[in-house]
């Protein structure tokens, strides 16, 4: 993207208390809720209508941890009729670890995804010159 970057400013309609994680989120996924949400609600930069996309990083979360659990108490690979194999709960925590990273960049929760809207203009950009801003 080309040009200023929009500054993230507190949102409109933004929950001003911390929900309840839901029920049915596994244990993991209710402790990560309880990690991120007070920072997203004492920042102002999460509404009601946003909590799927948490409830879905949570689960992620959850999920990534269950896999990893079973890594580490099975080993990465099984032996099968046909010889050594990757256990399928590695392929279960590769896909929950980069959903988890990409909901986390969305919600704002990595250092990288804080920093890149912050507005103001970088000195590389073409557009600049051009006075296009």
């Amino acid at each position: 993207m080309r040009g200023r970057k929009p500054e993230i400013t507190a949102l409109d309609g933004a929950l001003s208390h911390v929900p309840a994680p839901p029920k049915w989120l596994p244990p993991h996924g209710k402790a990560e809720w309880r990690r991120v949400m007070p920072r997203l609600v004492g920042d102002r930069k999460i509404a009601a209508h946003e909590l799927g996309t948490v409830e879905a990083y949570c689960l992620a979360v959850a999920t990534m941890r269950q896999a990893e659990e079973a890594v580490r108490t099975h080993g990465m690979t099984f032996e099968s009729d046909s010889g050594p194999k990757r256990r399928p709960e590695t392929t279960i925590l590769k896909e929950n670890l980069e959903a988890a990273r990409r909901l986390a960049a969305e919600l704002g929760l990595t250092p990288a995804s804080r920093t890149k809207n912050k507005g103001g203009v970088t000195g590389n950009d073409e557009d600049d010159a051009l006075g296009d801003i």
